[in-house]
């Protein structure tokens, strides 16, 4: 198994997130080397001026909680964040659209890939797994990947449940070799993150880094 830290990415689920929070946040993932960290576009500034020269990725979330927003609100955002330093965006899939049976919410993650690639920028889909039945988690799944999603993410942390490795397995049977996945959502420990990566992952999405990362280090 490759190191630990590689996979995970840091972020904060508190309802209200100051700057210190953030400060916060790159300063834990310098100190134990993370692959990056998540922060809602607000404090993206911010966040990029303390990453400094770190090696560290900046990560945010487009279309948050659910992917309501119209899809030319939701380019607007990806274009306001890669001009804010964002590396990677985490794009919620149009939900109600998926649900409703309309072909827009592929549309709408082509036209997200399309606008993040341009700019050669990482488009992570989140699918929302906890509202989704499994014949529904291979659909979304197989449709962000065909639309030009460099990731599929299993949630936003914000539903009933997160990620579990029977659906990170039931994603990776059903993608191209080229898609990741991202799992995040309910990753609170070392055994949890071994099994997400054990099943699929490519990456970890947990607020629980810090805990993780120092029981890795004893272990």
């Amino acid at each position: 198994m490759n190191e630990i830290n590689l996979y995970l990415e840091h972020t904060n689920l508190k309802p209200v997130i100051t700057d210190k929070d953030v400060d916060k946040l790159v300063a834990e993932a310098k100190e134990f080397n993370l692959f990056g960290i998540c922060v809602p576009t607000f404090w993206l500034k911010r966040a990029k001026r303390e990453i400094g020269n770190s090696n560290i990725s900046l990560v945010t979330v487009i279309g948050f909680p659910l992917g309501y927003q119209l899809t030319e609100t939701r380019l607007e955002e990806i274009k306001h964040a890669v001009a804010m330093g964002a590396d990677e965006l985490d794009l919620v899939m149009n939900i109600s659209a998926f649900k409703s049976g309309m072909e827009w919410f592929k549309i709408d993650i082509a036209k997200a890939a399309k606008c993040c690639h341009e700019q050669q920028k990482i488009l992570k889909v989140i699918i929302e797994t906890a509202y989704l039945s499994d014949e529904e988690i291979v659909k979304a799944s197989k449709a962000a990947a065909d639309a030009g999603a460099d990731f599929i993410k299993t949630s936003t942390g914000l539903a009933p449940a997160g990620a579990t490795p029977e659906h990170i397995k039931l994603i990776k049977q059903n993608i191209p070799s080229s898609t990741g996945i991202k799992a995040s959502g309910g990753i609170k420990t070392l055994n949890d993150v071994k099994a997400m990566i054990e099943a699929g992952a490519d990456r970890i999405g947990t607020s629980s880094s810090v805990a993780i990362m120092k029981d890795y280090l004893l272990s």
